[in-house]
């Protein structure tokens, strides 16, 4: 909206002195005449902005100007600066407006914690993008008419009609009472429910939303940390569950204990002589899994660095992906 960007480009002002109409116009993702154009709209607003002309000229706001809000200390403002790091906000669609509103939290504060308040906040990373062995930690890419539509049907409690791609299904449209929004690991889920029952839906997977004008049926109050953990308990102890006993090399565990389930057991192993398979430093782990789909989908991500040592059917299952894969790339080039 015109207004909120009126409102971004002063405080973009304020806080960086003179900024040329190209500067202004990458931060805002305008064009360079619609930053003049909203140049010309605050002055005749009475905003103080001037052009300084020549080569590194630019715009700047008279010395002085500001409006400033009192009662923010130092730390409640650095706590401010310090969530607005994060990037769960990207799953729901409010990463703009996030960044926006970081804006106007270090314009508002006193000019005695403004630096410093902002200048400590640069030393903590929070969620960062990888972790220490530059393994990329992918968060839900979700195209912001896509979240904001949810989000709107999840605020004005009306129902919601959303084509949804679930794994190994053709998309098609279904119509829910959505509860509430949940990110993890920037990953973001609507909790609605469809005909009476509980469903979970990935932001990710939602290819097109419509919010109706039919409320929702739904409580008045919900607590969606316990509505969460109460579906991730049926998960867990839900469907046709399978039981692997997993040789893994250490720096792959993480990534097989956040796709398993459980883990039951777990256990360092080393070489014995005479020992055949056995791999000195990897780990044996006990783990459960959704059914077994899910069990030899998580193998066969892990590759070489995982071995399925029971049960025999899904090393049976592996060996067969493999041996299809070696065929295919063993065969002769033309």
């Amino acid at each position: 909206m015109r207004a909120d960007r009126l409102v971004s480009l002063v405080l973009l002002l304020r806080q960086r002195g003179q900024l040329s109409a190209t500067a202004l116009a990458q931060e805002l993702e305008v064009s360079t005449r619609t930053v003049l154009r909203d140049i010309e709209a605050l002055s005749a607003a009475g905003v103080p902005v001037h052009a300084e002309r020549g080569r590194y000229g630019g715009f700047a706001l008279l010395p002085g100007f500001r409006t400033e809000l009192t009662g923010l200390n130092h730390d409640e403002a650095l706590a401010l600066l310090v969530a607005g790091s994060r990037r769960g906000a990207q799953a729901f669609g409010l990463g703009s407006a996030l960044a926006s509103a970081m804006l106007k939290v270090v314009d508002a504060l006193p000019e005695s914690h403004r630096d410093t308040a902002a200048g400590v906040a640069e030393r903590l990373l929070i969620d960062p993008e990888t972790d220490l062995l530059a393994r990329r930690l992918d968060g839900d890419d979700v195209p912001d008419p896509i979240a904001g539509e949810v989000r709107r049907a999840v605020f004005a409690g009306r129902k919601l009609r959303i084509r949804y791609a679930a794994v190994g299904r053709t998309p098609r449209w279904r119509t829910v009472d959505p509860i509430g929004l949940v990110t993890v690991r920037e990953q973001g889920y609507l909790l609605a429910t469809r005909s009476g029952e509980d469903r979970t839906y990935r932001l990710s997977r939602i290819l097109a939303a419509e919010e109706l004008a039919e409320p929702a049926e739904r409580p008045d109050r919900v607590d969606l940390d316990r509505a969460w953990q109460e579906r991730g308990t049926r998960f867990r102890t839900g469907g046709d569950q399978v039981t692997v006993l997993v040789r893994v090399d250490p720096a792959r565990r993480e990534e097989l204990v956040r796709t398993a389930l459980a883990v039951l057991a777990e256990d360092a192993e080393e070489a014995e002589e005479g020992e055949e398979g056995a791999v000195d430093g990897r780990l044996r782990l006990e783990v459960t899994f959704q059914d077994a789909r899910h069990a030899e989908w998580v193998l066969w991500k892990l590759a070489a660095d995982a071995e399925a040592l029971s049960p025999q059917w899904l090393r049976t299952a592996l060996h067969e992906r493999a041996t299809a894969l070696a065929a295919r790339y063993g065969a002769s080039t033309r």
